[in-house]
């Protein structure tokens, strides 16, 4: 989900009422995931400077629609996150570490028609934890919840060609690449080709273990340097 669907211009603040006939457990607040590495749970605003610190690196935003500018701007992203999943078209997970509480990465879905037969998904996770493992994990609770949980059918997501950690990122959870998505991402001043990928309901299956975390010196809650 390279173009996220918050848009800071286009925030408010205005009570929202969900329009769906039964409202959902998760819309009322999401579950906590919990894997033998990696803990997903709802966003908090205290999670906005940890975020800004992470995602905002040259190297993780380069592929990804611009993210907030500032703290600020992390803290109104995470509460119209709250808002959207009252409303029941949208989730975000903060990612943690087991005995951590600090977020060091995000994973969103999106409804893509009503109902979530169809939704698309994205990921950002700080630098320091790529290659640790920590991604495989935490995708692989997500895309239970959004089976599961959400009851999607087919789950989409878009990676801009250049970006080969995200590509192989996704094929390796099994995703299917399906086509390639001309000059359809705009990020600084240029158009990208995409990447569509697709994961089915039927293409679940038992998956092996997560592979233990490499994490090296990196520690949650230290700013990179």
């Amino acid at each position: 989900m390279e173009k996220m669907p918050y848009r800071s211009d286009m925030d408010t603040t205005v009570s929202v009422v969900s329009t769906r006939e039964a409202r959902s457990d998760w819309q009322v607040g999401l579950p906590v995931l919990h894997g033998e590495h990696a803990v997903l749970r709802e966003l908090r605003a205290s999670d906005a400077a940890s975020l800004f610190a992470l995602l905002t690196t040259e190297e993780v935003s380069r592929f990804i629609s611009p993210p907030p500018t500032s703290v600020e701007g992390f803290e109104r992203f995470i509460a119209w996150t709250l808002r959207q999943r009252t409303l029941g078209t949208y989730v975000c997970f903060a990612v943690t570490l087991r005995g951590f509480d600090t977020a060091v990465g995000i994973f969103q879905v999106r409804e893509a028609d009503r109902g979530f037969v169809t939704a698309e998904w994205g990921f950002a996770l700080g630098s320091g934890f790529w290659g640790t493992g920590l991604f495989q994990e935490c995708a692989e609770l997500v895309l239970g919840f959004v089976f599961d949980t959400l009851g999607v059918r087919r789950l989409e997501a878009r990676a801009a060609v250049l970006n080969g950690r995200g590509n192989g990122a996704l094929m390796k959870i099994g995703a299917v690449q399906e086509c390639i998505l001309r000059k359809s991402f705009l990020r600084n001043g240029r158009h990208l080709d995409q990447a569509l990928y697709s994961i089915l309901a039927e293409d679940r299956r038992v998956t092996t273990p997560a592979p233990p975390l490499r994490l090296g010196g990196v520690m949650p809650g230290r700013r990179p340097h």
